[in-house]
């Protein structure tokens, strides 16, 4: 029979030792972290690709971190609208999204020189910004608003319309249209169009409703939006763009800044490791797209040299030239990215 004595010394060792594994247990619970996008959930290996970039880096980083952290992925604005992650972002209301960056340019406006028309003419250019300094100056911008890039992801963009084809800048004149950035809208203006903005998932019901004319976004949302419903014609990015767009992979430095060394390092490597799959799928959906809409029977033209630089002209007089004079660094900004050749 147990002794009073050495049963209590018994229990006193049993509540010792749970007291000690409980915080050991909860210390190992897993981060959970959650990621918000606007764009349709892939079901297939022809989805969308950003979706599935997502998913990869969520599938990587929670193996690679042994389950410490893992992922709740929010496609199709289910958790909150595109136009407001960035700032959820900045506030730390979200901790991840795949966004366009210039979405979030009535809060950074030096952003929107990411989505400025005719700076970037192809994907290896904008994926130099990276270690350029115009990169570093958007790296130290957006930490001092709680945000850090994750994976660098650009992509080139189309014209869909539902009228004539759009390929040098009297074309849209009179249309309609739909630009995606600020200043996008300011060289469509330039041109003669009548501008309304609007999120790429919001392109859909506003040309079905005559809303638009025409809408400017990239290859994948012209693909994933089902544009081509509605289109008569597109304009492609394969051989030349003035509609370059970068949407990154985010997260919110505070909950960076709160992870362990070794989580920060793999948030970051797997980031990085996803950058080329984002530039192959992208250069994928610029020629897709443009089979996608031959397909659907509207017109299909691609815009050369010679139209390029037309629209750089009208892009000179209006979008730089506002962006030089009225944000903050803006000349120093702009003079930045137009040296990466």
């Amino acid at each position: 029979m147990i002794s009073k004595t050495k049963r209590h010394f018994t229990i006193a060792l049993a509540v010792s030792a749970l007291s000690f594994a409980l915080p050991a247990a909860h210390a190992q619970a897993p981060k959970v972290i959650k990621i918000s996008h606007q764009f349709p959930a892939a079901t297939t290996e022809d989805g969308d690709f950003r979706d599935r970039l997502v998913r990869r880096f969520a599938a990587e980083v929670e193996k690679r971190s042994q389950g410490s952290l893992k992922f709740e992925i929010y496609p199709g604005s289910s958790l909150m609208k595109a136009t407001t992650q960035v700032g959820a972002l900045r506030k730390s209301a979200l901790d991840m999204s795949l966004v366009p960056l210039a979405y979030g340019g009535g809060e950074i406006p030096a952003v929107n020189l990411t989505l400025m028309p005719t700076l970037v003419n192809s994907y290896e250019q904008g994926m130099r910004w990276k270690t350029a300094p115009v990169g570093k100056e958007l790296d130290r911008i957006l930490a001092d608003k709680n945000i850090k890039i994750v994976t660098w992801i650009w992509q080139a963009g189309g014209i869909a319309s539902a009228k004539q084809p759009v390929v040098v800048p009297a074309d849209a004149k009179g249309l309609k249209f739909r630009g995606g950035s600020k200043e996008m809208d300011q060289m469509l203006k330039g041109a003669g169009a009548a501008v309304t903005g609007m999120p790429s998932s919001e392109i859909y019901s506003a040309m079905q409703s005559g809303v638009l004319d025409a809408a400017l976004t990239s290859s994948t949302s012209l693909i994933s939006f089902r544009l081509h419903e509605f289109a008569k014609s597109v304009t492609t990015a394969r051989n030349k763009s003035f509609w370059f767009m970068f949407e990154p992979l985010l997260i919110s430095k505070s909950l960076y800044d709160s992870l362990t060394p070794e989580q920060q390092k793999i948030i970051s490597e797997v980031g990085a490791s996803l950058e080329q799959f984002g530039v192959d799928e992208a250069k994928k959906d610029d020629q897709r797209m443009a089979e996608v809409y031959a397909k659907a029977g509207a017109k299909v033209v691609d815009m050369d040299e010679k139209a390029f630089m037309a629209w750089r002209q009208v892009a000179e007089q209006t979008a730089f030239q506002d962006f030089a004079e009225k944000i903050k660094d803006g000349r120093n900004l702009l003079d930045m990215a137009l040296s990466v050749k």
